[in-house]
């Protein structure tokens, strides 16, 4: 994957948030993290990829973005369920801008939660891409791991 390619998550992830609320996002500096995936957040929504690129995209966030998230969209429901479904859509939304741009050949599957990010494994020998990502007050990271 090269670093050029990263621009399409930037500007998914800035949109989403954009056409979601009336705040913006901003993006922090994207770095390289070969040892571990830094996902140190309590709700991960992990999107499986094949094709021609394999590995995953994540988008982790903190419980206290999902409830403003959910807060600025109307939603009364704050229970775990609805913030899992609210991570497992961004994330699936990120993934789902980027196979527009690398084809039909960058096959997405459907979300996978997970709430306690002890739980996610990283990928022995993927280099992973993060993409600090803040808004209204909370940070929350888009990690990119394609071989």
């Amino acid at each position: 994957m090269k670093e050029n390619d990263l621009i399409v998550f930037i500007d998914s992830a800035t949109n989403y948030f954009t056409k979601m609320s009336t705040m913006v996002a901003t993006i922090g500096t994207p770095y390289l993290k070969e040892s571990h995936l830094a996902i140190n957040h309590q709700y991960t929504g992990i999107i499986g990829i094949t094709g021609k690129k394999k590995g995953c995209v994540y988008f982790s966030a903190p419980e206290e973005l999902l409830l403003k998230m959910l807060h600025s969209i109307g939603e009364l429901s704050e229970s775990q369920e609805v913030l899992s479904d609210l991570v497992g859509e961004i994330a699936n939304t990120i993934a789902g801008n980027a196979r527009s741009y690398f084809g039909s050949e960058f096959m997405i599957t459907v979300p996978f939660v997970v709430n306690d990010a002890k739980n996610v494994k990283e990928p022995p020998t993927v280099r992973c891409y993060v993409i600090p990502v803040n808004w209204n007050g909370h940070e929350a990271s888009v990690i990119i791991s394609l071989e």
